[in-house]
């Protein structure tokens, strides 16, 4: 009669030398263990741009912390704290399902635009640099369009994707996305913030295209906004004056004091920091020469002090990261992933190349900041959620997504779709 083969001592759990087992550790690593190495590229590339706007917002805005009597950590320690908290809400988002953004779609369009009413109740909301789009509460300041552009990604992508089988009838295009779109857009230009609302209509037009609307009604769509957007653009005189001045190249003696000051100003500092730069901290624009030299216009100090070099790997950076998010969309077969991804994208990349493009004078000033690097606790901490729903996709499996339908009265849950672009 065979003897039966010994058993294999299961093997012990590690331990701490007081004897207590490793189980909290190995439970946090079983948290931020990530599927793919898409995660990985994403987060990296994030962090480092983090870290790296954290350095820059302490050089541009030392100088004008110690004149406004602030100190000169006063912007990084108040950007170090944003920071401090988007990261980890960053990580927390990431751990949801899909099912939970398609679940509070809606309830987050609704909070966001009621958030950005708030902006007009006297004593609540108040205007800066010509804009009225931020809330005080105590010592408390956000501006709510940055949440606004959050909730408007995951609404189209949960609401396209629903719909994903009738978008090549125009009505189911523009019903509800339209009316929806524009009460959202419509409030924030209402605060006089036109270079946010111009990010949010490309949010929209991209989400059109990852879903796969036909590209003439997404024509008619550019052509309807670009008249809407040169018709409020020509009502206010501030910014007619500097859109003029702009196409002129600022080369009008009557709008270098005015008009063209920060855009100039801009100009000398890259000129100045040549290949190599200045060196950090060795800008001369900050020195109370650049208006928001440590937001709108940090890219200018980057390259005064950093160089071309510098500017370089700035623009590579964000190209990585929008690798990393097409490697996302096309390791996934869930269409909402797809659409909520491609809005992301548009929103961090595509205002990265808005606010590059601003300095060095391709685009007329429209005030909106470098995403992850500018100084801006509301920008950062929405940028760094926006990415945090992108990363739950990247550990999301794709033989899951039929599991993470949501029905909702009127419309019909499909999940992945056969639609004709996305068969291949």
């Amino acid at each position: 009669m065979a003897h039966p083969a010994p058993r294999t001592p299961r093997p012990s759990r590690p331990t701490h030398p007081d004897g207590r087992t490793a189980g909290a550790i190995v439970a946090v690593k079983r948290v931020f263990a990530a599927e793919t190495g898409n995660f990985f590229l994403v987060l990296g590339t994030t962090i480092f741009l983090v870290v790296f706007g954290l350095i820059m917002v302490l050089s541009s805005s030392s100088v004008e912390g110690i004149s406004r009597n602030g100190g000169f950590l006063s912007s990084f320690l108040r950007q170090g704290s944003y920071a401090l908290i988007g990261i980890p809400l960053m990580l927390v988002a990431s751990r949801m399902p899909v099912r939970f953004w398609k679940r509070w779609a809606w309830a987050a369009i609704l909070l966001g635009c009621f958030l950005q009413l708030l902006v007009f109740v006297p004593g609540l909301g108040y205007g800066y640099g010509g804009n009225r789009n931020w809330i005080r509460i105590g010592g408390f300041t956000a501006q709510p369009s940055e949440l606004v552009k959050l909730a408007l990604v995951v609404w189209l992508a949960w609401i396209l994707t629903t719909k994903m089988d009738l978008l090549t009838n125009w009505k189911h295009v523009a019903i509800p996305v339209a009316p929806v779109a524009a009460v959202a857009i419509g409030f924030v230009l209402i605060g006089n913030d036109l270079g946010t609302a111009i990010i949010m209509m490309a949010i929209v037009l991209g989400a059109l295209f990852y879903a796969g609307v036909k590209l003439r009604f997404i024509f008619v769509a550019i052509a309807v906004v670009s008249a809407l957007g040169l018709a409020v653009a020509s009502l206010g005189s501030s910014r007619s004056d500097r859109i003029k001045a702009w196409a002129t190249g600022c080369t009008e003696e009557s709008d270098f004091a005015e008009n063209c000051w920060q855009t100039v100003h801009g100009w000398w500092a890259l000129a100045d920091g040549g290949i190599l730069g200045s060196g950090l901290g060795g800008s001369r624009a900050k020195w109370n020469w650049l208006p928001e030299a440590d937001n709108d216009f940090i890219f200018a100090i980057i390259g005064d002090e950093l160089g071309l070099i510098g500017a370089i790997v700035v623009l590579v950076l964000f190209v990585v990261l929008a690798i990393g998010f097409i490697r996302i969309m096309r390791s996934t077969n869930d269409n909402f992933a797809k659409i909520a991804t491609g809005g992301v994208m548009i929103w961090i990349v595509g205002q990265a190349f808005v606010n590059i493009a601003v300095v060095l004078g391709v685009l007329p000033v429209l005030g909106v900041p470098l995403p992850l690097i500018s100084a801006g606790g509301s920008a950062l901490i929405a940028s760094l959620l926006g990415i945090g729903v992108v990363l739950s996709f990247a550990r999301h499996h794709p033989q899951d997504d039929t599991n993470d339908e949501i029905v909702t009265p009127g419309f019909s849950a499909r999940g992945a779709t056969t639609h004709p672009r996305n068969q291949r």
